[in-house]
């Protein structure tokens, strides 16, 4: 018998959210559908309507929205073996992609369509409203590290070698930041993380080696002391204002010349005006990339579900849940473009 679906509808850029019966759509290959039971809210989901056009021009109205998702898997589609109906996992949904959008495959529903390469079971002692903190944030993470076309380091292990060489992770804080930095502690490497210092403790029980305030004046002389005459392996730029400091640092020191940022292209072309880059290479990282490559089965099939399991990883940063219910997501949106520091908004669905 075919579930009954809701799910919170924009019917365009910029209008009012409205929670209405969706149909339950049955998983393509290499597709399962998740029972949602919590979701978290990200920053790309709460752009005024004009900003949120320019982001996804090619999204089709109305859609269903949202990337964030945990819950219990209850359909298979043809192909997927590693998984398995009931199991607990935590997901990214893809559905405002270029190449999807597709309303079932949003987050912000009671079942969603997910790929399997961006799905991992979850431990029992991790709570569905914990778990969803992660896909997106981590997703975006994983690909500014990983993927050939951006920093290209080798994969995360549960047991790395170590290597001699640092990532410098600035915007440590955020959401991104704080899965870059256990990212690249998996993958071996030194972390030297930016933040306000209040977030210092935080960043090394992350695994951070280093923390220097990112709103100093001699922020970039401290990370050059802090790197101790090691090589950078790559750096990853995160946030607002993180981009020009950056590339300071990066010009000036030995290593890699590569900078991934998780900014949008317009405004990483913007930041980059009238900028000497000294060889310097900025790629803006788009998180749903990996799905498509190596770098989404390496990390949610084959890292992520026993980094979790042995505690290893940490689903960070800390949820603040604040409602219950498709009808409180727009809250949370609101409250989200009012700023959060080292937590994520989650909504029990």
């Amino acid at each position: 018998m075919t579930p009954d679906n809701a799910a919170l509808w924009l019917p365009r850029p910029g209008a009012t959210f409205e929670v209405r019966a969706a149909p339950y759509t049955a998983p393509a290959p290499d597709q399962v559908v998740v029972r949602v039971r919590a979701v978290a809210v990200n920053p790309v989901d709460a752009f005024p309507g004009i900003f949120y056009r320019m982001m996804v021009p090619w999204l089709t109205f109305p859609a269903v929205i949202g990337s964030d998702v945990a819950g219990e898997i209850v359909q298979l589609g043809a192909g997927v073996t590693r998984l398995h109906v009931g199991d607990r996992v935590l997901g990214m949904a893809v559905g405002v992609e270029r190449d999807r959008n597709r309303a079932a495959e949003g987050a912000f529903q009671h079942y969603a369509v997910l790929p399997q390469t961006l799905v991992s079971p979850i431990p029992d002692a991790l709570s569905f409203e914990q778990a969803c903190v992660l896909p997106l944030a981590l997703s975006t993470a994983a690909t500014g590290l990983f993927q050939s076309d951006h920093l290209g380091l080798p994969l995360p292990t549960v047991a790395p070698p170590p290597r001699d060489e640092t990532v410098l992770v600035w915007g440590a804080s955020t959401s991104v930041g704080s899965n870059a930095v256990q990212l690249a502690r998996g993958a071996g490497y030194r972390v030297i993380a930016t933040s306000s210092p209040q977030n210092f403790d935080y960043l090394r029980s992350l695994g951070a080696e280093s923390t220097i305030d990112r709103r100093s004046r001699t922020a970039a002389d401290d990370i050059v002391t802090a790197l101790d005459g090691r090589t950078l392996a790559g750096s990853y730029a995160i946030g607002r204002r993180s981009l020009r400091p950056t590339l300071d640092v990066v010009a000036s020191v030995p290593g890699s010349r590569r900078i991934a940022t998780a900014q949008p292209s317009v405004a990483v072309r913007f930041d980059l005006l009238g900028r000497r880059r000294h060889g310097v290479r900025v790629t803006p990282v788009w998180g749903g990339t990996l799905r498509s490559n190596e770098v989404g089965p390496g990390i949610y099939a084959e890292y992520l579900p026993a980094a979790l399991a042995e505690g290893t990883y940490r689903a960070t940063p800390e949820a603040l849940v604040i409602g219950e219910g498709l009808e409180q997501i727009p809250a949370a949106l609101t409250r989200l473009r009012r700023g959060v520091s080292a937590q994520k908004l989650v909504i029990r669905v």
